[in-house]
């Protein structure tokens, strides 16, 4: 069992670029206490007027585990995995009481009186403005989240797995949802200690797919 949270934190670059997905996993626990400090990271990612819209729920438990991986196409990787984030996503989350969040950011100092009146405001008007694009909304709020999970992983000495294949329906019944039409599955991410090596495939050149000021002018760099 990896008990060991005496880690030498990988730089922000470095985790980047050596990161990979890892569809292969030791059996090894993660330590309580390397396990919160990647929720704490996970959840210090920004999301719109901080409302953390993100719903994340970390699945441990092997029964619920291989459930979730039936609701994900049979891919083991979750199953081997000692701990899979679930990242949903409230869409209805800025309609919601925000006096938590909004005494919370005048506490800290972050907003003063008058930035914490106009959010009060602001963000449901916001939220009904965006009308079918609430859902879309909420996800990437829940995307940025979990980017931040899997660069903090590969910096503690973890291995992670971005998943998009899998059946909403049934990963909102492994996860006690299956009523909740507000709520969307953003992404699933296994989390733990790879049992196997994985090369970098390499990038398309700069200028493919990135451009300066018009999708017709390529980036040489």
């Amino acid at each position: 069992m990896t008990t060991n949270t005496e880690i030498q934190a990988l730089d922000v670059p470095t985790a980047i670029l050596q990161r990979r997905s890892i569809k292969t996993f030791k059996p090894d626990a993660i330590a309580p206490e390397l396990l919160k400090q990647l929720i704490e990271l996970t959840v210090a990612a920004p999301s719109s007027f901080n409302v953390q819209s993100w719903r994340i729920i970390v699945v441990q438990d092997q029964a619920q585990r291989e459930a979730l991986c039936a609701a994900s196409w049979n891919q083991k990787q979750i199953k081997e995995a000692p701990v899979t984030f679930v990242f949903a996503a409230d869409a209805s989350a800025g309609e919601k009481d925000l006096t938590p969040i909004l005494e919370q950011g005048a506490a800290t100092g972050a907003w003063n009186e008058g930035t914490v009146n106009y959010f009060r405001n602001a963000i449901p008007k916001f939220q009904v403005s965006l009308g079918e694009k609430r859902r879309e909304y909420a996800i990437k709020d829940a995307m940025i989240a979990s980017t931040n999970l899997v660069l903090a992983a590969e910096s503690l000495g973890l291995s992670t797995c971005f998943m998009n294949g899998w059946i909403e329906d049934q990963v909102k019944a492994v996860i006690g949802a299956e009523n909740d039409p507000e709520l969307a599955i953003a992404v699933l991410v296994p989390v733990g200690y790879a049992a196997e090596p994985r090369l970098n495939p390499g990038r398309l050149p700069l200028s493919t797919n990135v451009f300066v000021d018009k999708i017709n002018t390529s980036y040489q760099g």
